[in-house]
């Protein structure tokens, strides 16, 4: 993948935890859920924002504090340590938040559009207001977070960076058109709503190198409002034009199963934008062993990223390798608590 070399096709994917400290600076914890998951070909991390104008829920890390990036050292270090490869993913939620996680501040949008959902604050979970409108001059500030947040992962010791497109989250929504209403350069055509993503990882790829940047997408999403009048058309578009910058990987959420729902083989994405995308190509949303094995025997993928499998199994490529019964996951810890639900679940070495 890119200039590396990965033991393994199982990748860990990003998973929002809550579990950060004050500051929302990564904890000792962290560094144990991390290391105890170092056997995948490479662990993508929770979304981090890139700025605190990027936060969108409580107790989810930053990458744009000192504080932060001394936090991720200790986690990168030891994963290295372990033998591990580890990419953080970056984070802004745009609308997707709340003025008590932005001192009083409305999150920022591509267009003032109200939002269906809550986001948890510290007073509790509340309804998302209807966001501000970032001005045309306000938008380069974005690039420079991001750019930021590029740097400040490089001197955190980590192996590269994955760019969060998806899931209704800022990019996202400049990118669709049912979020984005803009009449400037940055809305309107499919070129314009594509434009900012774009400026974002060619930003990254100054930073890094594209061999060590990726991104990630999820055109079936419509959570959080989403929405497209066009979405094959928008990501083939998106992906012709990732693929002009040497961008490492392109990381596709498409359901064929479990908790994400389920995407009918005649409606996905992916055999379009696997033809177009020249380089690493990872599916996520809901495989298995023998699944993936299938969808990597078909070329379908490179990689497979699994999310909720590895957050109850931290030896998930060993179970794999044995045809192990898998932990069940305790849902009710995905994104509360300490170590239970988080770092307690049971190695095949450990049952």
């Amino acid at each position: 993948m890119g200039d590396l070399t990965l033991p393994n096709r199982i990748v860990m994917a990003p998973m929002t935890r809550n579990r950060a400290g004050d500051a929302d600076v990564p904890v000792s914890l962290t560094v144990t859920y991390y290391v105890q998951r170092a056997s995948a070909s490479m662990i993508i991390t929770e979304g981090s924002q890139v700025s605190p104008q990027g936060v969108g829920y409580v107790h989810t890390p930053g990458i744009y504090s000192a504080a932060q990036v001394a936090g991720w050292k200790k986690v990168t270090d030891a994963v290295h340590q372990a033998g591990g490869r580890i990419f953080i993913q970056l984070w802004h939620v745009g609308r997707i938040s709340h003025p008590e996680l932005l001192g009083g501040a409305l999150p920022v949008a591509p267009s003032a559009l109200p939002v269906e959902g809550f986001t948890h604050t510290p007073g509790g979970k509340k309804p998302i207001p209807v966001p501000r409108v970032l001005n045309t001059d306000e938008v380069p500030d974005i690039v420079k977070q991001f750019r930021q947040a590029a740097e400040n992962a490089k001197t955190a010791g980590f192996d590269g960076v994955e760019i969060h497109g998806a899931n209704g989250y800022l990019l996202d929504q400049f990118l669709r058109s049912g979020s984005n209403k803009r009449t400037d350069k940055y809305g309107g055509s499919l070129e314009n709503r594509a434009r900012l993503p774009l400026e974002v990882t060619k930003a990254v790829i100054e930073v890094w190198g594209g061999d060590r940047v990726g991104y990630r997408i999820s055109p079936h999403n419509t959570e959080h409002s989403m929405s497209d009048a066009n979405p094959r058309e928008t990501f083939s578009y998106f992906t012709r034009e990732l693929n002009t910058t040497g961008l490492s990987y392109l990381h596709l959420i498409e359901p064929i199963g479990g908790r994400s729902g389920f995407v009918p083989p005649k409606a996905r994405f992916g055999p379009i934008l696997r033809k177009i995308f020249e380089r690493t190509f990872i599916l996520n949303g809901g495989y298995g062993l023998h699944s993936g094995n299938e969808a990597i025997a078909r070329g379908e993928a490179d990689l497979i990223a699994f999310g909720v499998p590895f957050l109850a199994n931290p030896d998930l490529p060993e179970r794999f390798r044995q045809n192990a019964p898998l932990n069940e996951p305790d849902v009710a810890t995905f994104y509360v608590g300490s170590a239970k639900g988080y770092t307690d679940y049971p190695t095949l070495a450990h049952r």
